[in-house]
């Protein structure tokens, strides 16, 4: 049975009358479309259900009809893991609707492996398949999530060649191609846009943000011909991005006074800017904004928000009884809440509160600590000086839990050894890091910590790394950053020449800042300083706020 079901496009109906009887073709609504043999594909809701549905199809030789295939392949999209969907797809013996395709390539585009969609789009040329606007669209989400510029302009390049020139379209370009850093690129599309919305305005200027133009970012904003909600959130959050808190604060005010209703997103960026400045009356009154003006009131991300910024305005009492209300935690709620106590706090608080975070991990695999965990466990036992209990969570870190120290831990670990007056043992601990921890990301956070201010202790650790081994420029930039800290200049200068004359070359992506808070509880709102330098922010579990003051000669920290 090659086809059980027929397929009518059209039928002639003679139209009654009493002159004349020509036919006349009408449309007629295909009868495949209701074939009790599809209705199950219409009320499946698992992936068990879509098993059967699709042995049925294959029994019957149902899936051999377009129509039929199509409905199953959207079916699979939906509810079967990416890799039964591509075997279905590949076995299928007749091909599917265009409407399919594109199914599948939005399924793609959402992947862990988003890249693979315009591979998949290339089959489809092949195949003889025209796409349209329909087909670009999630190859565009597919650039911007895989930031590839290869793909984003193989995909430009398509749209151009089909006529795909859509304002959607081009707002989903424009986002790509700023996903991928070319700002450049995505601000000449939105020139040679005829026809822009809001959407256009708002991704370019979020495009700005991405890359920390936030000049460029506000000249565009205040272009807007109109803004809403979500142009106003960008502009905010990229504030708080290129750690500029205070002007984010500023343009809430603004949009207090256009009349824009805030949602969420906005209080938790005002509730993160309170946080960071320790602005705690402010942040009360975010607080209580939120209870009265949203319905509702258990949402994860604003407490949170709230947990990490009653903790930076040290009033981690309050920042508990939050946290202690909150209904469904995740691992960022509790690493905010321990971070909280072992860097504000009583360090033994967060230590028995990562306890019970092991305890509860044991069941629900979504809590189970991470490095960021770990970190401010570290640090929570540097404070305290609690050696016996530092040295056996780093031990616990790898034995029980798997996790891979970097950086941060190591330099974690030699702070409890420096504070303590082992220095020989802080030496070891640092020695002892493997080569590529150094390249990690964290060795840009924790990069220049002091030990509990001891800037002697520093210096004579720095020094003999370096005589350790003289031609490794992380044990320099060590040394360079405890200069930088004490303002020492001269000796600064010395190292700089002393890495010339040795050929030494500062480490790429090797960047020296001085983390205050994490080991000296930086004080909140202290304004006597000049510009914050902007550091990565640990997943911003560490919202750590920076000054250095400024020289004379206005050094710039190395690279």
């Amino acid at each position: 049975m090659d086809s059980i079901i027929s397929i009518p496009s059209r039928r002639q109906v003679s139209k009654p009358s009493t002159t004349s009887s020509s036919p006349e073709l009408l449309p007629e609504r295909p009868p495949y479309l209701d074939h009790p043999s599809l209705l199950p594909l219409r009320l499946s809701s698992s992936f068990h259900h879509l098993l059967q549905c699709q042995a049925h199809l294959t029994t019957s030789s149902l899936v051999r009809h377009p129509f039929a295939a199509s409905l199953l392949l959207k079916l699979s999209c939906s509810l079967a893991p990416l890799p039964h969907t591509l075997l279905l797809f590949s076995h299928l013996p007749s091909t599917p609707y265009l409407l399919s395709f594109n199914t599948l390539l939005k399924s793609l585009s959402l992947s862990p492996s988003p890249h693979v969609a315009v591979s998949f789009f290339s089959s489809m040329l092949r195949s003889g398949l025209i796409p349209n606007i329909f087909t670009f669209l999630p190859l565009a989400v597919s650039c911007a999530r895989s930031a590839s510029q290869t793909d984003a302009e193989v995909v430009h390049a398509q749209a151009i060649r089909r006529g795909a020139d859509s304002v959607v379209f081009c707002n989903s370009l424009i986002h790509a191609y700023a996903a991928c850093g070319l700002v450049g690129y995505a601000r000449a599309m939105f020139d040679e846009m005829p026809l822009r919305d809001l959407v256009s305005w708002n991704s370019l200027v979020d495009g700005y943000v991405k890359v920390g133009d936030l000049r460029s970012a506000r000249c565009l904003f205040d272009k807007m011909p109109e803004r809403n909600v979500v142009s106003w959130n960008i502009m905010i959050s990229g504030c708080l991005k290129c750690q500029c808190p205070e002007s984010g604060l500023e343009l809430f005010r603004e949009m207090e006074r256009a009349g824009v209703l805030s949602d969420v997103k906005t209080i938790v960026s005002i509730a993160t800017a309170c946080g960071r400045l320790g602005l705690i009356r402010y942040g009360r009154s975010v607080h209580g904004y939120f209870v009265r003006s949203f319905r509702e009131k258990n949402n994860l991300i604003f407490e949170t928000a709230l947990v990490d910024m009653y903790s930076k305005c040290k009033r981690v009492d309050v920042a508990r009884k939050v946290f202690d209300r909150i209904v469904e935690k995740n691992l960022v709620s509790w690493n905010k809440m321990i971070l909280g106590h072992c860097i504000h706090a009583c360090a033994q608080d967060g230590l028995a509160l990562f306890d019970e975070m092991v305890q509860i991990g044991e069941e629900d695999s979504e809590v189970k600590p991470d490095e960021t965990t770990f970190v401010g466990i570290l640090l929570g036992c540097s404070r305290a000086g609690l050696l016996d209990e530092g040295r056996r969570y780093f031990d616990k870190m790898t034995s029980i839990h798997g996790l891979k120290p970097t950086f941060a831990h190591y330099w974690c670990m030699a702070n409890l050894y420096g504070g303590l007056g082992m220095v020989q043992e802080a030496e070891e601990v640092l020695m002892s890091m493997p080569e590529d921890t150094e390249s990690l990301v964290w060795s840009t956070l924790l990069g220049s910590c002091r030990f509990h201010g001891d800037i002697e202790l520093g210096e004579q650790i720095g020094k003999r790394l370096i005589e350790l081994e003289p031609y490794n420029s992380s044990r320099y930039a060590l040394l360079l950053n405890i200069y930088i800290v004490a303002e020492r200049w001269e000796d600064f200068e010395k190292v700089k020449e002393m890495m010339k004359q040795r050929a030494v070359k500062t480490m790429p992506g090797h960047s020296l800042f001085d983390l205050k808070e994490i080991v000296h509880s930086f004080k909140a709102g202290d304004r006597s300083q000049p510009e914050m330098k902007d550091i990565y922010s640990m997943m911003d579990e560490i919202a750590a706020k920076l000054k250095l003051r400024a020289h004379s000669h206005h050094h710039q920290l190395p690279i």
